[in-house]
């Protein structure tokens, strides 16, 4: 057996004391070992009640879009028709011969050339050289005012006009030279459209969501799905109470900007997930024999690739860990629920999903609750540590 029974029913109390307590409204959660799957869903919907949350619930997962972006660019490299180092300025001509600040914070005038052109091994590792920055610096601002602040609800433009005023702003760092925030994914959505002359939904649909039997993931929903989508939350930065988060749009219409970083990203179930992370699991394959990508490129693509000067003032995003190839790779930390090589990311509207190779274990933890200010909710740290205490072995 690969679980306790008397430890997985602590951690069925233990979740729904959050939800009792009103820290979620309401959860799914997956835990999988061995070919065997236990999964809750618990509370509603919305607060107050309702309908109740169900195993096929659908949720906003945000930034949990990113890995999955990392994956449809692998197949077109495992194709040879994009390669790692390559410079994107071919079908990304918004970003050649990029400008660089001289210094992170300093005017938007004062700037130097890039020393080397961007790759899609840069965008992949969040190293291209722009990402999240400080409001407060001149470059904060005019992100700002050219509308291309990092956040989950995306631009009021399509990606074309988005690269666009991107690209007219300068980097803030030497490309490969730190890894930061969000960018670069969003970035490969685009490449990945542009290289394939499709929709970037329609490729992830072909060459990933087919193939491992992802029906309920995607960028909108039928309408005849609608009532299954998780209420939004968001818990006042001042007092901590919860209230519901506005939404920028109807899910039943595509977004204009289909991202490829998580804002807008994908709508998702906790199966859908677990599919997708059975697939890096088992290095590639499919449940049914098939492949998505060589087992080669799923090391590659779950192996730490940044040098510590490059994580060096990241410590909020990547904690003790890395960062691969669209996602975050584990070390050994002090905390039960990090071990060494587990990868995966989470969602900053209330989801992760992690897989931990070494023990063979995948957990997904679906919420509707923004995970910002004041204190993201424990259930979080709770879930990692009651799943890896109720293996049974």
């Amino acid at each position: 057996m690969s679980w306790s029974a008397a430890r997985l029913e602590r951690l069925r109390e233990v979740l729904s004391e959050a939800v009792a307590d009103g820290d979620v409204p309401g959860l799914v959660a997956l835990v999988h070992r061995h070919g065997e799957t236990r999964a809750l869903a618990l509370g509603s919907l919305e607060l107050g009640g309702g309908a109740p949350m169900r195993r096929d619930t659908i949720f906003r997962i945000a930034s949990m879009t990113k890995p999955v972006t990392a994956v449809a660019a692998l197949v077109l490299v495992e194709e040879c028709r994009l390669r790692l180092d390559d410079p994107v300025d071919d079908l990304l001509p918004e970003l050649a011969a990029p400008r660089v600040l001289r210094e992170p914070d300093g005017p938007l005038a004062d700037t130097v050339p890039a020393e080397r052109p961007i790759t899609l091994r840069d965008l992949l590792t969040s190293r291209l050289g722009t990402g999240v920055v400080p409001a407060g610096w001149p470059i904060g601002r005019a992100v700002a005012e050219a509308g291309l602040t990092v956040g989950p609800d995306g631009p009021a433009f399509g990606p074309d006009e988005w690269i666009r005023r991107l690209g007219a702003l300068p980097l803030v760092r030497q490309p490969g030279a730190t890894w930061m925030y969000h960018v670069g994914a969003d970035l490969t959505g685009v490449l990945i459209a542009r290289a394939t002359g499709r929709p970037f939904e329609e490729f992830l649909r072909e060459r990933i969501f087919d193939p491992l039997g992802i029906r309920d993931t995607g960028f909108h929903l039928p309408p005849d799905r609608l009532s299954r989508l998780a209420v939004p939350y968001a818990a006042d930065p001042r007092t901590g109470v919860l209230a519901r988060r506005p939404e920028p749009r109807e899910w039943d219409r595509p977004p204009l900007f289909p991202s490829g970083a998580g804002g807008p990203g994908l709508l998702s179930t906790a199966d859908d997930c677990l599919a997708f992370c059975r697939m890096l699991l088992n290095k590639g394959r499919t449940e049914d024999g098939g492949r998505i990508l060589s087992r080669a490129t799923v090391e590659l693509m779950t192996a730490d690739h940044l040098t510590p000067a490059q994580k060096a003032g990241n410590e909020l995003f990547l904690g003790a860990g890395g960062w691969g190839l669209g996602l975050a790779v584990g070390v050994r930390g002090n905390e039960l629920a990090v071990g060494p090589g587990r990868f995966g990311w989470t969602g900053g509207l209330g989801t992760e999903a992690y897989t931990d190779p070494a023990e063979g274990l995948i957990g997904v933890l679906l919420t509707q609750r923004a995970l910002a200010s004041p204190v993201p909710p424990r259930v979080f740290q709770d879930f990692w540590t009651l799943a890896y205490a109720a293996m049974d072995d």
